[in-house]
């Protein structure tokens, strides 16, 4: 019978298999939304948390260690032992022989293992290999006639459970080590921009637009001098820094930093590696609003920029923005306010059209000297500091304003990127450059990736608005779609995240503005997610079988590709990491 014993003992290790595979997949997958969650314990908790009856304590988990205690308890006098080891045998590859759920071909953003990565990759493996090593180990050695069924496939069953949790312990035991390397790489950064005394560093901040003000700024500024500016959305301490460290030249004249912020003390954190010179505030909204708890509390981060700005340094602030006028009160810098009306801005926008081309407009530059901030400013500054309103005089420190005006027309689409021109035409002046060179360089400027982003695929227009949508910007991509004249018009969205309270409002809001606009469909991604949409698109009276609800963008491109035929207009506003998706 040495057949039957080896034929036992075959099952098992095939239960190690199939339980083997499961863990890794189910880790890895763990893995990735850790990482597209930032790193950030609380916010990978929270994930957790939405997804409890999936994640943390799956149904097959449960019912396998079930279907074990009841099996040694009522089953063992009925049943051989043999009998009982294929029973649970069968159950376990049926329950888990299958990885789909984690094992998604369909990734919009694939895992990295970056060093931190693989630290914490390799601290999740060495606190939880030790439960199915010890199980099997029992199991084939225990001094029965056979494996022991039980034990083998408890322990896997309950070290696959463990994931999440042993995750979140790997975290914690990794956080310190990880502090050194950032501090040591801090450290460097500082220790670098401290080197080079002649470097201008400018710091762009605001709850919108940093990323494409940013490269406006590049393609001003790069006119005259040496630039070194991070790329893509680096604005994050170690990708600061990473830049600094690594890209950073001897010979630079000008760093441009996108400063980001998701939490309190933020950029405080920044500016400490990189104090800026001249510090730029896009806007103040509700992006992140979820983690800051107030739009008080996002006005407060975002103007520290300006409190870390040394004596005789410069704020560029949008002046059409309340709350970033409320900013310029410190009377030891230059303050020059840019934005598209006349009245609030030193640099403004006048006679602005657009099309599908992108936009034109009059650049114009009143001349004399910037301001110090004004009682309009500083009452402002009432709704998040409380103080008193006090106006305040020009002095030695501020900076002279070439007038003039200039016919600008970029390859941009929208209001807001007249706006972050704007800024952009304002730091040009500071650093001494004229309007027409200002022109010129604007008119090179091309659209940043996945923000409003113009594209042609086989006859068809797309509108990739896909990075991180917010109220104001959304609602701005559906009337520039709109402004198209031909074709049918498609818009594929999952709503906005991060807001707080006010996110469903302003999703109904959005889809309000979508019915008002009256595209031709419109693809809904995640039922859940996008139904104060559909409740605003239905409020507006647009028609229900004109919208489709789907679980995933791959499903609506799908949807999509039987629909579109050449001069068709597709907007793809927003697109959320892959941590939020309900397919």
């Amino acid at each position: 019978m040495s057949w039957y014993y080896a034929a036992i003992e075959a099952l098992c290790w095939i239960v190690i298999f199939v339980m083997l595979r499961h863990a890794l997949f189910r880790g890895k997958y763990l893995l990735h939304i850790f990482q597209q969650n930032g790193y950030k314990l609380n916010e990978f908790s929270a994930w957790l948390v939405r997804r409890w009856s999936t994640v943390l304590l799956p149904v097959p988990h449960l019912a396998l260690v079930l279907l074990v205690l009841v099996a040694n308890q009522y089953l063992e006098p009925l049943l051989t032992t043999s009998a009982i080891s294929v029973m649970l045998f069968i159950f376990t590859v049926f329950w888990f022989g299958s990885i789909a759920e984690y094992n998604s071909i369909q990734v919009k953003k694939p895992l990295v293992f970056t060093p931190r990565m693989i630290r914490l990759a390799t601290a999740l493996i060495l606190l939880g290999v030790w439960i199915p090593v010890a199980g099997t180990s029992y199991s084939f050695y225990s001094g029965t006639l056979f494996p022991d069924m039980y034990i083998l496939v408890v322990t896997w069953v309950i070290a696959d459970l463990m994931l999440p949790y042993l995750l979140a312990l790997a975290a914690v035991m990794v956080y310190p080590v990880e502090m050194l390397i950032q501090y040591r790489f801090k450290r460097m950064a500082s220790k670098k921009i401290a080197s080079m005394p002649d470097l201008k560093v400018i710091a762009i901040t605001g709850s919108y637009g940093k990323t494409s003000t940013k490269f406006l700024l590049n393609s001003v500024l790069k006119e005259r001098f040496r630039v070194c500016t991070t790329p893509g959305s680096y604005n994050t301490p170690m990708g600061i820094c990473k830049v600094i460290n690594n890209d950073l030249q001897p010979g630079d004249q000008i760093l441009i930093l996108e400063m980001g912020a998701r939490y309190t003390g933020n950029i405080d954190e920044l500016c400490r590696i990189a104090r800026p010179d001249i510090a730029v505030v896009t806007n103040v909204g509700v992006a992140h609003l979820e983690s800051f708890g107030s739009v008080k509390a996002i006005a407060h981060t975002k103007g520290a920029l300006i409190r870390h700005l040394p004596p005789g340094g410069t704020a560029l602030l949008n002046g059409d923005d309340a709350l970033v006028r409320g900013m310029a009160l410190r009377n030891d810098h230059s303050v020059i306010f840019a934005g598209i009306t006349p009245e609030n801005n030193q640099i403004y926008a006048r006679d602005i059209t657009y099309d599908e081309n992108g936009c034109s407009f009059t650049l114009v530059a009143k001349p004399g000297t910037s301001g110090k901030g004004n009682e309009s400013a500083a009452a402002t500054d009432n709704i998040f500091h409380g103080k008193e309103a006090r106006p305040v005089a020009n002095n030695k420190n501020d900076a002279l304003l070439q007038g003039g005006s200039e016919r600008v027309t970029m390859a941009l689409l929208g209001e807001h990127s007249v706006q972050n021109a704007l800024l952009a035409a304002a730091a040009g002046l500071v650093m001494g450059l004229r309007l027409a060179t200002i022109k010129v360089a604007l008119q090179k400027a091309q659209p940043v990736e996945h923000r409003l982003e113009l594209k042609k695929k086989n006859g068809v227009l797309v509108i990739d608005d896909a990075f991180n949508s917010n109220p104001v910007g959304a609602k701005n991509a559906v009337s520039v779609l709109s402004a198209f004249k031909t074709g049918k018009k498609f818009v594929v969205t999952p709503g906005m995240i991060e807001l707080g309270d006010l996110q469903d409002e302003a999703n109904r809001q959005f889809g309000l503005h979508m019915a008002n606009n009256a595209p031709d469909h419109v693809y809904l991604v995640g039922e859940r997610q996008t139904r104060p949409i559909y409740e605003g698109l239905r409020e507006g009276g647009y028609p229900e079988e004109d919208i489709t609800v789907v679980s995933s963008l791959f499903e609506a491109n799908d949807l999509l590709r039987d629909r579109l035929s050449d001069g068709d207009v597709v907007l793809y506003e927003n697109d959320l990491p892959d941590s939020y998706s309900e397919g």
